[in-house]
């Protein structure tokens, strides 16, 4: 019988003969992002509302409203794995969840600094910029139906909280969970 390797997200050791001393990831950072002034763009922070407490100590989830750089500096904490949680205008249908994989090599690279930023891209331009480099990042979004000034979402974005809760369940458990070949 093979011996089992660790293929764990984040794991600091890399590939081990023996999965069950892996260490995974220990911490993530779920960031809720938006403007809950600008209509839709607050669905980052409604769904950090409604999304349950895990009490796990890995897990820490902040509302970050436009706080592009103090959401970089709380990055060179040391995080395993960043979880965005954001509006995405022009993408879709209103209301649609996506959930990807942030490319964050390529996404500080194109953007200048802007200390009040709240683009992924500005936020991993400025987190460069201090000396730091993102960890593993995780987008889930939803697309927006308008962002206009007033607070609150449109009937479309506010019902995709719930999926996106979900999704946020799903994306956590996937990254504290080992996955193991063998």
């Amino acid at each position: 019988m093979p011996s089992a390797t660790c293929e764990c997200v984040g794991c600091s050791a890399g590939k081990r003969p023996r999965a069950d001393r892996c260490e995974g990831i220990t911490r993530i950072l779920v960031a809720g992002i938006g403007n809950i002034f600008l209509g839709d763009d607050g669905f980052g922070p409604e769904v950090l509302r409604h999304a349950a407490r895990r009490d796990d100590p890995r897990i820490r989830m902040t509302d970050y409203g436009i706080g592009g750089m103090h959401l970089a500096y709380d990055l060179l904490d040391g995080y395993d794995a960043l979880v965005l949680v954001d509006a995405l205008p022009d993408r879709g249908a209103p209301g649609t969840v996506h959930v990807f994989e942030a490319d964050t090599e390529n996404a500080s690279a194109t953007v200048g600094l802007d200390a009040h930023a709240m683009d992924p891209a500005a936020v991993f331009a400025g987190l460069a910029a201090l000396g730091g480099s993102p960890p593993r990042t995780v987008v889930i979004g939803c697309e927006v139906y308008d962002v206009d000034e007033r607070m609150g979402l449109s009937e479309g974005v506010a019902a995709a909280v719930p999926r996106a809760v979900r999704a946020l369940d799903d994306v956590l458990s996937g990254l504290l969970t080992p996955v193991r070949e063998g």
